[in-house]
């Protein structure tokens, strides 16, 4: 299998800070694989994800992109070939749904059949019927709804990689458990490579076929769940392990 991501000894730190956002970081994503990076808030993870698309440069290293050096494209047609998709949907509110999917295809100058064509097919791919969908406003979804359209944008021109920041994190709790089902049956279906940022450890879980942990900058585990869960790298990891061992407790004595 080819490497899609890799990255090779990559750091970033901000202006008017002491510590590196990301600290020397090397690894590498097959392509095909759903990779949920995990950490919490201020840990690098973010930061990771934008350097990938080039909204941020790193100060050292290397980002390669099926081993070409991604600082060597344009970064405007390099994102072209990525999908990108965040909390905030970001859907333009005067365009229908499927003007909002068709945003970079109508960029790239697709002809209106491909682009109907695709458009359509996307809206069946993330569970929602194309003749209900098609010609209706953002504001007339529902914040799950809405959020089956931005990862339809995101995949409109066929990217080879998808990078997903806690896309589900402002969705209540039973529709992001649908979302997420949703989630794995897409990636299933498009093989592509998928990078999913959280701080949720069971979504983390639940997704990857490898989970990237993060503190501090640093990878400070990347590995199966299974492996992660059976042989924790140090005692930061252990202490994820411990508080869904203590919420599972927690469960267990108020159902009892």
């Amino acid at each position: 299998m080819s490497i899609s991501i890799e990255f090779n000894d990559v750091s970033k730190k901000f202006q008017n800070t002491s510590e590196y956002a990301v600290d020397h970081i090397s690894f590498s994503v097959t392509h095909g694989e759903l990779i949920t990076i995990l950490g919490s808030s201020g840990c690098g993870k973010t930061t990771l994800l934008k350097m990938i698309n080039r909204l941020y440069e790193p100060d050292s290293g290397v980002i390669r992109f099926f081993g070409e050096d991604i600082s060597r494209n344009d970064p405007v047609e390099f994102r072209r070939k990525i999908g990108y998709v965040i909390q905030q949907v970001g859907l333009f509110p005067h365009m229908t749904i499927e003007k909002n999917i068709a945003t970079v295809p109508r960029i790239l100058k697709w002809d209106k059949d491909k682009i109907r064509s695709r458009t359509d097919e996307l809206l069946i791919l993330v569970g929602l019927d194309p003749e209900e969908y098609r010609k209706r406003y953002p504001s007339q979804l529902s914040g799950g709804q809405q959020q089956r359209v931005g990862l339809a944008r995101a995949l409109a021109a066929d990217p080879e990689l998808m990078l997903l920041d806690e896309p589900f994190g402002a969705i209540d709790a039973i529709t992001r458990l649908k979302l997420q089902d949703e989630l794995l049956k897409i990636h299933q279906a498009s093989r592509k490579t998928f990078l999913f940022v959280t701080h949720d450890i069971n979504e983390a879980f639940k997704l990857g076929s490898r989970v990237l942990i993060m503190d501090s900058g640093k990878i400070q585990q990347f590995d199966t769940p299974r492996n992660i869960v059976t042989n924790p790298a140090n005692a930061f990891v252990e202490s994820l392990i411990d508080s869904v061992r203590q919420q599972e407790l927690l469960w267990k004595e108020t159902t009892s």
